[in-house]
């Protein structure tokens, strides 16, 4: 089987295991986290696309947050509208900070994202071990989560993390203990083109660590699952539009546990039919 998901195949097991395992009543025990993604703030909020509101949509959902009982939060890239200027970012922060008064929030980057204006604005990941890239490990007990950089070049759609990061990666999973494991940065890993141009690559140093259990990411606008030998593809719904109105526009709650974990699906926009449902995953 080839590393590099196909993508008509990862469309088409997404659409198979679209159906949702149990409500959120039955919820396992575990970390809490909220898992959004493709924000896409202007630094007007009167900016529209395909009639959403981005800046609404994320009040939405930073008020949703805010009640929930969460133990940190976590955006996989596009956090600006398109150019990654830093009044969008400026927008963003003032947005998210109510959220990062609560709870540790963690941001990548994507290809609507500018670093020196998001830097300027953000902070850089703390001790980043690759350098000018926003790489990070966090500790979500009993899971770990790190988080990786795609941006290739701004408002270029195709993302790229590159020798440095895939050679850091390589190094961490060698060397770390056998806490359970998942990945995040924006790109879906695929063979499109459009989305991680190293997914190969990338495949070839995750798959043999059967620590990694998880790979989450965005980009696409779309909720999807998918798994490769078992190794989980966990494509995140935007928060600022959807592409297609079948999709859902929201963010995701997800308790991660050490055997496994449940996605909680909150809808504020587009197709809502899935809202408060859960997608419930166990680990390879």
């Amino acid at each position: 089987m080839p590393l590099v998901l196909n993508r008509r195949a990862f469309l088409q097991g997404a659409l198979a295991s679209a159906a949702f395992a149990r409500s959120s009543s039955g919820a396992r025990a575990g970390a809490h986290w909220a898992f959004l993604s493709d924000i896409h703030i202007p630094a007007s909020s009167a900016d529209r696309y395909r009639g959403f509101s981005p800046v609404a949509n994320l009040g939405k959902a930073v008020s949703q947050i805010a009640q929930a009982d969460l133990q940190g939060a976590l955006i996989t890239g596009d956090l600006a509208r398109l150019m990654g200027l830093k009044e969008d970012y400026q927008a963003a922060k003032a947005l998210l900070d109510p959220v990062a008064a609560r709870m540790p929030l963690a941001l990548t980057l994507g290809n609507h994202d500018e670093r020196k204006d998001f830097f300027t604005v953000f902070a850089r990941a703390s001790e980043s071990p690759v350098k000018d890239r926003q790489v990070m490990v966090m500790e979500a007990r009993p899971m770990r989560f790190i988080l990786l950089d795609s941006l290739l070049s701004t408002n270029l759609v195709n993302g790229l993390l590159g020798r440095d990061q895939r050679n850091w990666l390589a190094q961490y999973l060698r060397t770390s203990d056998a806490t359970p494991t998942a990945i995040f940065f924006h790109h879906p890993p695929d063979d499109d083109d459009s989305n991680l141009l190293d997914s190969d690559r990338l495949l070839r140093i995750v798959m043999p660590a059967r620590k990694v259990k998880a790979v989450v990411f965005g980009h696409s606008h779309a909720y999807r699952f998918d798994t490769i030998d078992g190794l989980h593809l966990i494509n995140l719904p935007a928060v600022g539009y959807n592409f297609a109105d079948s999709e859902p526009v929201g963010w995701v709650g997800a308790r991660v546990a050490a055997e496994g974990a449940d996605f909680t699906l909150h809808a504020i926009g587009g197709n809502t039919a899935q809202d408060g449902q859960t997608k419930s995953l166990e680990w390879r």
